[in-house]
């Protein structure tokens, strides 16, 4: 039904889950843009020429909801047949959360505003440059991820326990005193034990996309934390280098 206006993108599996992307744009060589710049990032990518397309692709969506579940959804505003206001309204009006980037040469405040009046969930004009767009899906992706987690209120693992209501970490009994910075670090490595972290990944959760610096800060974090954590922090026990990929706990 789509093979001549929506196209499926298989991208590399990032470390962790594949997000799935839909790219709904009407000009090639912009399309053709976000494609390469999102399958750089490991996500996975359907794109739509046009409103109809896109419509009839998420009509299907909620048939198969398991097998063609989305993860965030990039939306041009001037599009043919059916214009992004009205694509946004129908998900909205479905009672569907994905969230939605909305794209458009269009950047006054009302129009901006209007986007998001209608359920855009971040709004970018064009030109823009694909470092910011990627930034902003990962911020979206994972403000959706937070959400949708439960809310532990005590991690642990082995002799630590972090509390993230109080803030606290303990030791094998003792209270550790850790930065904010090294705090947030434990706190995403015991969240998802096992999962190996490249720098970049770290630098983006824990300092933000608008980070200007060196990504060495990752390492010097995490000697800091392994001095606070490890019996041995040259032979360590809960951070561990995988070497070539980042870091992981446990």
């Amino acid at each position: 039904m789509y093979t001549s206006e929506l196209a499926k993108y298989s991208a590399r599996a990032d470390i962790g889950q594949t997000n799935r992307i839909l790219v709904v744009e009407d000009e090639e060589l912009i399309r053709e843009m976000l494609v390469v710049a999102l399958e750089g990032e490991g996500y996975e990518v359907i794109i739509a020429s046009d409103g109809r397309t896109a419509i009839e692709y998420l009509k299907s969506c909620e048939d198969n909801s398991e097998e063609m579940s989305l993860d965030l959804v990039l939306l041009d505003l001037m599009l043919p047949q059916i214009n992004g206001l009205d694509i946004c309204r129908f998900l909205r009006h479905q009672g569907n959360s994905v969230p939605i980037l909305m794209l458009s040469a269009k950047g006054s405040e009302t129009d901006r505003v209007l986007g998001l009046e209608v359920g855009a969930d971040d709004y970018l004009t064009k030109p823009f440059s694909m470092r910011e767009l990627v930034a902003r899906c990962r911020a979206l992706l994972r403000r959706q991820r937070l959400s949708a987690l439960p809310q532990v209120q005590v991690l642990k693992h082995k002799d630590i326990t972090l509390n993230p209501q109080e803030c606290r970490v303990t030791v094998r009994g003792e209270e550790a005193n850790l930065s904010p910075k090294e705090f947030r670090l434990l706190e995403l490595f015991m969240s998802y034990t096992r999962r190996v972290w490249s720098r970049e990944q770290l630098l983006d959760q824990i300092w933000g996309p608008d980070f200007v610096g060196d990504s060495k800060t990752v390492d010097v974090h995490i000697r800091w934390l392994r001095e606070k954590l490890e019996e041995d922090p040259s032979h360590p026990e809960y951070i561990v280098t995988v070497r070539g990929f980042g870091y992981r706990f446990g």
